[in-house]
């Protein structure tokens, strides 16, 4: 089990982000995210997937619910936190799957996902790392696995902290938003045991303390991080330009008058 995946959430009940009582989605969802899940006390959460081999009773017990992470069916606002662990990168669009969870959730959303970084990049250059997700789909014996839980290898999507924010802030540009983020070396012993004729385990096993020191010195060198995304609170937190009138969002016209005062007038519709 990844404490990585544990750690992240425990520190969030701490902090009080999260309640153990909070009705969760987590997409791309398996028995592993209900063993995190229960493991954290977590007592409310519907789990999603593609998986057409999941019916239902290995994740109790939680819920299941059959679904495409880019097209989700619920309401806006059904849940309260929104949770993928390393999915994303199993989309056509991961930018559609983050903003199905937004939409989706009411408070915020948790993702983890690879970093987009230059030990990373440098890591695919060397082949230390996957640019598509080949070993995946190789531990299922070529049955899923890949893009969208099909036997056709992803490419492993990698995010940056301002990547995340802009797509965010883009959909979504009534108030400010908070960010976190956690990171996280992750060597992966599971694909260099599996690979032939190559030394990479080798590799990982002279590279693993040295790559350790240095993320414990620069944490975003890390080849994992996750994202938590606190929606804003509306109305407190409108931003200054915006106002909340007659139950709607609208533009405060007299804050932009102040700071645009040669700005043309609005023009009125007249009849010949």
């Amino acid at each position: 089990m990844s404490d990585f995946y544990v750690d992240t959430l425990n520190r969030l009940l701490a902090q009080q982000v999260l309640r153990p009582d909070m009705k969760l989605l987590v997409t791309c969802a398996g028995e592993y995210d209900k063993n995190v899940l229960s493991q954290c006390g977590f007592t409310d959460a519907v789990l999603s997937n593609l998986d057409g081999r999941m019916i239902g009773p290995e994740i109790a017990p939680f819920s299941w619910s059959a679904q495409d992470s880019e097209d989700l069916s619920f309401d806006d606002h059904e849940f309260d936190f929104c949770i993928a662990h390393s999915g994303l990168h199993h989309c056509r669009s991961p930018h559609r799957a983050l903003l199905e969870m937004y939409r989706v959730s009411r408070l915020g959303v948790i993702v983890f996902e690879p970093c987009d970084n230059l030990v990373t990049r440098l890591g695919v250059r060397f082949k230390l790392g996957q640019e598509y997700e080949w070993a995946a789909v190789a531990g299922t014996g070529c049955q899923y696995g890949g893009q969208r839980n099909t036997a056709i290898p992803n490419y492993v999507y990698r995010w940056t902290p301002r990547e995340v924010e802009k797509t965010i802030c883009s959909y979504a540009p009534l108030g400010r938003h908070a960010f976190r983020y956690f990171y996280k070396l992750r060597i992966p012993w599971y694909r260099s045991q599996m690979m032939t004729g190559c030394c990479l385990d080798g590799v990982f096993r002279w590279f693993a303390p040295l790559a350790r020191c240095l993320t414990a010195i620069f944490p975003r060198a890390s080849n994992n991080f996750a994202f938590v995304i606190v929606k804003p609170t509306l109305p407190d937190d409108l931003h200054p330009w915006l106002q909340r009138k007659n139950g709607r969002v609208e533009v405060d016209a007299n804050w932009l008058r102040r700071r645009y005062s040669k700005a043309p007038a609005a023009r009125t519709s007249c009849s010949s």
